[in-house]
Parts: structure tokens; C-alpha cells; sequence
């Protein structure tokens, strides 16, 4: 073989070896970031020339000033580092494309998003005003009516369903903003005020269902977070646990550290439910059906979540009942 077709040989085996694995490498890459791609292609190009050229000079096969044989064995080479070249740039083009497609769907997602958070808040904002419009002419009919008890009963019950629709209709505006990706506001929140603040909110509603809400070990300790939502998500575990047992028996509330339990008599739940209790709208039978939306536990492990913490609920051992925690990240030494 004479120097030139042995450096010829060389030089197209080189090239396209670099050429080849260069392009592996940057299809590997590319797939997650398209513009290493644009960038690393004509240095592969480039690269994979060079190293034929350099292997075929170095091979021995060509005399020191021997120029035209080196020009030889460029414009041997060159032809397959431009077909690589090409194959790449088809590549990066494609690549840019799905890039620039998948930009837009982004964008187009987070927009519609954006446009139904908007369009949550509104609708919450205009149906208080006739919700608390019918509370208020149902009230006053009820004091017009006390003397008929069955016209009062009625009116009554009126009233505690336009409270259900306004705590319905707030509780979906809480799911929206929680699911947002909008500012929050931290300041030093003490748990155990948390927790009274809750107690306090349902107390009327236990005493009504003669339940008893008592406490435990309380061993509070202050965190940084939402008062409100987490004041929210407290007093939605000890509702629920209200409404869940039965007249007679006990709620018991407890906290330690940045863990706040409550333990309900609601007879347990079957163990393939249990995954699902925090799931928005779920309701495992009727009498959970009649008590809410299930919004409740939902907004409770999403406010745990915002919180770097979790909600669990798991059954007692005793099987009579479910223990509701909720934890939430010390965050005072952020």
C-alpha cells in the first residue's frame, strides 16, 4: 500500500470513528438540554477532521514536508465529517423543534392554569355575597317563626345548609390556592394556639353532636408557617373527627413538637381506603358523603405538604377508631 492510500485509510477510519462517537454522545445529551446540541456539533465536525488528519500524520505514512499528500488526506476526510456534520445538524433542527413545542406547552399550561385559579377566585369572591344574603333573610324568618316549631326547624336547617355551600365554596377557593404557585406568607406560628384556635371553632358543632373534644399531652412548639392555613388545616382534622363519631364518645387532641395529633372513635377504616382519605372529593360511603365534600383532609395534606411536613391517618390498634397526624417542618432556623 503506498503512503497516500494508507494514510487515506487512516484518516476516513479516525474521522469517523470520533465523528460517530461524538454524535452518540451528543444525542445522549441533547435529549435534555437541545442546545448542548447546537453548540457541541460543529466542534464534533471539527474535532473528528482534526483527529484523522493528526492520526494520519502520525502513521508514519506521510514525509515530513510531503504537503499535498496531507492536503490529500484533509479532502479524504472531510466527506465524513461533513455527512456526520449533517446528520447532526438535521438532528439539532429537530431537536429545537421539539424544544420550542414543548416551551409553548408549558406555557400554555401554566396560562390556563393561571386563568382557572383567577376564575375560582372570582367565582368564590361573587357567591358570598348571595350566600350570606340568604343566611341573613333565613335567620330573620327563623326569629319571625321561633313561635312554629316545625317553620323554624325548617328555617334552621336552611341556615346550616347555606353554611355547608359557604364552607364548600371556601374550601375550593383554599384547594386553588394551595395548588398555586403564589406567594406565602411565614411569620412564628405557636402550635399549641393553633390548636386552641381549632378547638375553639368546633366546639359548638361537638357539643351539638355530644362529643367531647379533650386533650392530651400538649408539648407545643413554634414553627414558621401560615397561621391561617395551618390554623385551617387543624381545625378541618378536628372537625372531621367530630363528625365521625358517634354521641358519647371523645376526641382527643395532642401535640408534640411540630406534630399535632387527633384521635377520633369512627370505628376504623378499611386499610384500602386509607390511601385514598386524603384524596380531593373522595367519600368512602355515605355517612361521609352527608358530612362534606372531602375537601377537608385534602387541604389538611396539602397545607402539611407547603409546610415541608405530611399528613397520615392510620387506624387504632384498638380498631375502634383512626389517629389523624399532622407534621410539619421545623422551619424557625431557616
Amino acid at each position: 500500500m503506498n503512503p497516500q492510500a494508507g494514510a487515506v485509510a487512516v484518516s476516513i477510519g479516525v474521522t469517523g470513528l470520533v465523528a460517530v462517537l461524538g454524535a452518540l454522545a451528543l444525542i445522549r445529551a441533547a435529549e435534555r438540554r437541545p442546545s448542548i446540541a447546537a453548540l457541541g456539533a460543529p466542534i464534533v465536525l471539527v474535532a473528528s477532521l482534526a483527529a484523522g488528519v493528526a492520526a494520519a500524520t502520525r502513521s508514519m505514512l506521510v514525509a515530513k514536508d510531503d504537503y499535498r499528500t496531507l492536503l490529500f488526506v484533509l479532502l479524504a476526510g472531510a466527506p465524513m465529517a461533513l455527512l456526520v456534520g449533517m446528520v447532526l445538524a438535521r438532528r439539532v433542527q429537530r431537536w429545537e423543534r421539539r424544544a420550542a413545542r414543548e416551551s409553548a406547552e408549558q406555557q400554555r399550561l401554566a396560562e390556563v392554569e393561571a386563568s382557572r385559579r383567577d376564575t375560582i377566585g372570582w367565582l368564590s369572591h361573587d357567591l358570598r355575597t348571595p350566600i350570606t344574603g340568604i343566611r341573613l333573610l333565613a335567620e330573620g324568618l327563623a326569629d319571625r317563626h321561633a313561635e312554629d316549631a316545625g317553620t323554624s326547624a325548617d328555617l334552621n336547617r336552611l341556615v346550616r345548609e347555606v353554611d355547608r355551600v359557604d364552607a364548600l365554596v371556601g374550601d375550593i377557593a383554599e384547594m386553588s390556592r394551595l395548588q398555586g404557585p403564589g406567594p406565602r406568607v411565614r411569620s412564628a406560628v405557636d402550635l399549641t394556639d393553633v390548636l386552641s384556635d381549632a378547638v375553639a371553632a368546633v366546639s359548638a358543632e361537638a357539643e351539638a353532636a355530644k362529643v367531647s373534644i379533650i386533650a392530651g399531652a400538649v408539648t407545643g412548639a413554634t414553627v414558621l408557617g401560615d397561621v391561617r392555613a395551618l390554623t385551617r388545616a387543624v381545625t378541618n382534622l378536628v372537625r372531621n373527627a367530630v363528625q365521625h363519631t358517634p354521641a358519647g364518645e371523645q376526641v382527643v387532641v395532642s401535640i408534640e413538637g411540630t406534630r399535632v395529633d387527633v384521635e377520633d372513635r369512627c370505628g376504623g377504616i378499611r386499610e384500602e381506603d386509607l390511601d385514598r382519605l386524603m384524596e380531593a372529593g373522595w367519600r368512602g360511603d355515605s355517612a361521609r358523603s352527608r358530612s362534606g365534600a372531602g375537601f377537608g383532609l385534602a387541604i389538611a395534606a396539602a397545607v402539611a405538604r407547603d409546610h415541608d411536613g405530611e399528613l397520615t391517618v392510620t387506624n387504632l390498634a384498638s380498631g375502634n377508631g383512626c389517629l389523624a397526624r399532622l407534621s410539619v417542618g421545623d422551619l424557625t432556623d431557616r
